[in-house]
């Protein structure tokens, strides 16, 4: 698989990858401003976003998801659930725990990023006894 380059712009004269405007738009649809996750951050995300799609590019659902999981982990389960829906949520908490279980996947992964990141919520820390070695 060929990896096209991801593209942050320099001095407003390039612009960004559209990988990241996209990973942007799916973190405003959850009510997370772009500007409040660093960009390294991003850049991985869709970096693990493209290692994990089953084709060249991820879906545009896989955007999402990924969106969900960083902003449930920056800003904890009462503000992520006040700013979208308690069911979703519940689900992000579901998908959270499910690949802390498993150890593995697309999900642990960009958790363990946050983690790494040290942009994670220490409520989110505590809820799921998160360590990092």
């Amino acid at each position: 698989m060929i990896q096209r380059g991801l593209s942050l712009g320099l001095f407003g004269r390039f612009g960004r990858s559209a990988a990241l405007r996209q990973f942007d738009g799916a973190l405003r649809a959850v009510d997370l401003h772009p500007n409040l996750v660093p960009e390294a951050v991003k850049l991985t995300a869709v970096r693990l976003l493209t290692e994990h799609a089953p084709g060249e590019e991820p879906a545009p659902q896989a955007y999402r998801a990924a969106a969900e999981i960083i902003a449930y982990c920056m800003i904890g389960a009462q503000s992520f659930a006040g700013a979208n829906d308690p069911a979703l949520a519940a689900q992000v908490e579901r998908r959270i725990e499910a690949a802390l279980d498993t150890g593995a996947g697309l999900d642990a992964k960009l958790v363990l990023l946050m983690l790494h990141a040290k942009v994670i919520q220490p409520s989110v820390v505590d809820f799921f006894q998160l360590e990092s070695e």
